[in-house]
């Protein structure tokens, strides 16, 4: 009987948490790519008034964010600075390569930036940096929309299909 309710308590844990993990990484990407508009915003004010070269662009893009997003802009400094692809998108698409965690929502922007950097002169470069920006802002957006509904019924979802084990078996 015992060995029953501990089976029963797992089985509801495991897919309750299922759920909830669902939707953490959701928050996550949401996370993720606020921090990205806040790296675009401090690049093109860096660019604008500093011309700050593109290796230190991307060490201070490392700083101002976190997880996945530092290692990709490390990486990316580190390979503009060996200067072992021909241009900043091949850089990029390497620096991607590197992080395997990488969500999909950011690999778009970040091709797209890598694409714009070192490319254009500068009104390029920030009018690239202002694309980059706007695609980041759609896709919150669309993350945003109905974010409420769409999180609790993940978590709804995980502890039903909990329950509904636990009748199946018992």
């Amino acid at each position: 009987m015992n060995a029953r309710w501990i089976g029963t308590i797992f089985v509801l844990f495991s897919c309750g948490g299922f759920g909830f993990s669902i939707a953490h990484s959701y928050r996550q990407r949401e996370r993720l790519l606020h921090q990205l508009l806040a790296a675009l915003e401090m690049m093109a004010s860096e660019l604008e008034y500093r011309l700050t070269p593109l290796p230190e662009l991307a060490r201070k893009a490392a700083k101002d964010t976190g997880g996945v997003l530092r290692d990709v802009f490390l990486n990316l400094a580190r390979e503009l600075d060996w200067q072992s692809e021909p241009d900043a998108g091949s850089c990029m698409r390497a620096a991607m390569d590197k992080c395997h965690d990488l969500p999909t929502c950011l690999r778009r922007p970040l091709r797209l930036l890598g694409q714009t950097l070192g490319r254009f002169d500068l009104p390029g470069q920030l009018q690239g940096l202002k694309s980059v920006q706007d695609a980041c802002r759609r896709e919150i957006a669309r993350l945003e929309n109905n974010r409420d509904a769409r999180l609790r019924s993940y978590q709804t979802l995980g502890l039903c299909t909990g329950a509904a084990l636990v009748i199946l078996f018992a």
